[in-house]
């Protein structure tokens, strides 16, 4: 992404979010339907009626149809996906989510020690923020590397990445923290795996912990993000407003970073 330079600042815009589009990575899949220049004349001569060749090369506009789920593609999950309850009152819909949640210092959380599958607990957090020596503030957007995103495009991606469980979440939000972001699929561990270790277990607080616990903590999350190996452990703003999709229990997301870098000298 071209740097922007502002004073003696350079401020390069990194794109954390992965395409729209049909792939196997969807476990939902996502159809487009692609309506082409000449499509587009013949149904704008229908509604001006004017004659197709009327037109500027007998060519109209192009657009897309787009058939999917809200939780397609790069999106944050509002508290409504959870539960119709978050801390005792009715869960926030995605066009409810207050908007300064939404803009805020990122920090990177370096996850890749854990295997595909793995829960990433407390200690895990804890160990990763020590390594970069920081201490969670409120309203910071925490952005966890899993190393799932580098998957996007095969079939086998949803089942890629570690997750979080019931206690980080709480114990993020307990940080001050509102937005948790992953690389992965899902926030949780994927779902071999939590039906592996409910088999193992019978246990059925293992299947979808993290995103339960918003039931007790108001918070969102965002899925399926991209290129956070490029980013630097901290120091960089996150911009990902959501879709306003009245109601929603999720809203598809363009999710950039904004870090700030000296300016070169000419």
């Amino acid at each position: 992404m071209r740097p922007q330079q502002k004073g003696k600042v350079m401020r390069r815009f990194v794109d954390l979010s992965v395409p729209l589009e049909e792939n196997p990575s969807e476990r939902v899949p996502v159809h487009m339907r692609r309506m082409g220049h000449s499509e587009g004349a013949r149904l704008m001569g229908s509604l001006f009626g004017v004659p197709v060749d009327g037109l500027p090369d007998a060519l109209g506009w192009a657009s897309e149809q787009l058939t999917l789920v809200t939780h397609a593609g790069t999106h944050m999950d509002a508290p409504w996906h959870y539960s119709p309850v978050s801390c005792g009152a009715r869960a926030r819909t995605i066009d409810e989510i207050p908007l300064e949640w939404c803009i805020g210092p990122g920090v990177v959380l370096d996850l890749r020690f854990k295997n595909h599958g793995d829960a990433i607990t407390v200690a895990d957090l804890a160990q990763s923020l020590r390594r970069i020596d920081h201490q969670l503030q409120p309203g910071e957007i925490v952005l966890l590397l899993t190393g799932a995103s580098k998957f996007w495009g095969r079939p086998d991606y949803p089942e890629r990445g570690a997750g979080l469980v019931a206690e980080s979440v709480m114990w993020l939000c307990d940080q001050g923290v509102k937005i948790i972001g992953t690389d992965a699929w899902g926030l949780d561990p994927p779902f071999g795996a939590m039906r592996r270790q409910f088999a193992r277990t019978g246990d059925s607080r293992v299947i979808w912990s993290a995103h339960f616990a918003g039931r007790e903590r108001e918070y969102c999350q965002l899925e399926k993000l991209t290129n956070l190996d490029l980013l630097p452990t901290g120091g960089f703003m996150v911009v990902c407003f959501p879709v306003k999709i009245s109601g929603g229990s999720a809203g598809w997301v363009r999710a950039v970073a904004l870090v700030s870098e000296p300016a070169r000298r000419a």
